[in-house]
């Protein structure tokens, strides 16, 4: 996520990430600049993944698990980084109805917004997977990835649970959430729906990182220093828990606010281990990118029909559990 804010950086795994992206550099820093309609071999079809940025890491093991699965069926794959602008999209989408792709999976930022162009492909016959993010009802062929409503109940019951067990039934809860994103605000809805009947649980304050991880440290450092008898936080996506864990971090706070949230990083896998991270629901995007490829190989090449929703569990990840996902952050 840019940092547009002037504001110091705080420590991250994004420089870890830095050399796991040298393995994706192929697939990830296409551009619509960089390839023509000569491109597009006769003999196999040509998929697009319209991305949201490169800079996430869950965003690279949804390309990762796209381009293993192409390489495997015989396809070939090119991805476009939005850089968090859904105009971007959506002008990838229509000049990638001009070249001829065959297919379009999209991580729609602006559900809403790229519905146009998702119809502009569909009126050329090529089909649209979504993943990820929700898109309303549309002529796309299939829904892949976690229901975030669901995933937001999932975590939010894990939460009022732990209240329960081992804070004496009382919490005051701040909420790093991006209000920009759809994806996010299904999230924050799905856990807060879960609070009502908790009486001992007050929301304190919601704050908006933007989805932009050095404005999420901002807000939420912002949220502990305006209640500094906060004793959890809700983070609603990766760069949200990045700021909200850096903000405890620097205000010294890991003893007294446990932290719940969303997508594993190396960051977050420390924080579990040292107690102050609670539980992350992680989603699986490697295996989101392999569904979405293999739903486009049986429209595109079976000429069969696809589920319309097409889910990929989450896991709710904690210290008992943690271990299993540790290899993915070892260098």
């Amino acid at each position: 996520m840019l940092n547009n804010t002037g504001k110091k950086k705080s420590l991250s795994p994004f420089n870890a990430l830095k050399l796991k992206k040298a393995a994706y550099t192929a697939i990830a820093t296409l551009t619509l600049s960089m390839f023509s309609y000569s491109a597009f071999a006769a003999d196999a079809p040509t998929y697009a993944l319209v991305q949201i940025n490169q800079q996430a890491l869950f965003f690279n093991l949804m390309n990762k698990g796209a381009q293993e699965e192409a390489t495997k069926s015989g396809a070939k794959l090119v991805i476009f980084n939005a850089n968090d602008n859904p105009v971007s999209q959506n002008d990838a989408i229509e000049t990638y109805i001009q070249q001829g792709v065959k297919g379009i999976m999209v991580d729609a930022i602006d559900v809403n917004g790229i519905m146009p162009a998702i119809k502009e492909a569909a009126a050329k016959n090529i089909p649209v997977i979504a993943i990820d993010a929700v898109l309303p009802e549309g002529p796309q062929k299939a829904q892949v990835g976690v229901d975030n409503n669901k995933g937001g109940a999932l975590i939010g019951n894990y939460f009022t649970k732990y209240v329960k067990d081992n804070m004496g039934g009382k919490a005051k809860l701040g909420i790093v959430g991006a209000l920009n994103s759809a994806i996010q605000n299904q999230r924050q809805k799905g856990f807060e729906d879960t609070l009502k009947g908790h009486d001992g649980i007050k929301v304190v304050g919601v704050v908006d990182g933007r989805n932009i991880q050095d404005d999420a440290l901002t807000a939420a450092e912002n949220l502990i220093t305006g209640n500094p008898d906060m004793t959890a936080i809700y983070a609603t996506g990766e760069p949200a828990l990045l700021g909200a864990i850096a903000a405890v971090e620097n205000q010294g706070r890991q003893k007294d606010i446990k932290v719940f949230g969303w997508d594993l990083t190396a960051k977050a896998v420390s924080g579990i281990d040292q107690g102050y991270v609670t539980a992350v629901l992680q989603q699986d995007p490697e295996n989101m990118g392999v569904s979405a490829v293999k739903a486009l190989n049986t429209l595109v090449v079976d000429g069969k029909t696809v589920d319309k929703t097409i889910q990929v569990p989450a896991t709710i990840v904690t210290k008992a559990n943690v271990d299993t996902f540790r290899p993915m952050f070892k260098q």
